[in-house]
């Protein structure tokens, strides 16, 4: 009987003392979601100022179009690693769309994310040289940004 009292005890404390981890945790995983959902709406921010040129929706600015595409190119060269934790998918994590298979396909996931990059630094050289050379860059950046949200980002709930 005592025994089973210790273990119980212990077990009560060892849940106890574990309940600001796992808080802390949840925590991090939420921190994480909305760091990456403000990076992608900083992506859609700066691609909607090129695609609306592009469009012929708004007057090509060579410094607006130049602005757009090396702010992109800088947010994509973040350390975002930190901001994609296990346990922060679609079903786990609080307005989470990423699929769960992102995470059993990382070098694919990595691959996406180079070849978004070297489409972003086309953008970068062509944006400021002309509405031609800005709207020829387009499609690589269009054609990276949904082949990974293709692969690997789940409906809206």
């Amino acid at each position: 009987m005592r025994l089973a009292k210790k273990f119980i005890t212990l077990t009560a404390l060892s849940l106890t003392l574990s309940a600001p981890a796992i808080a802390q945790d949840a925590k991090a995983i939420d921190g994480a979601v909305k760091a990456r959902k403000a990076q992608m709406s900083l992506y859609a921010f700066n691609l909607g100022i090129l695609g609306n040129m592009a469009k012929g929706q708004a007057d090509y600015d060579a410094a607006v179009a130049q602005g757009a595409a090396s702010s992109l190119l800088a947010l994509i060269r973040l350390d975002a690693s930190q901001m994609w934790p296990a346990g922060s998918e679609q079903g786990a994590a609080a307005g989470s769309r990423a699929k769960p298979e992102m995470w059993n396909n990382m070098n694919d996931v990595i691959a996406k994310a180079m070849a978004m990059q070297a489409a972003a630094e086309a953008m970068d050289g062509a944006a400021g040289q002309g509405l031609e050379a800005m709207q020829a860059a387009m499609g690589g950046v269009g054609g990276a940004c949904s082949a990974c949200h293709k692969a690997y980002r789940g409906p809206k709930e």
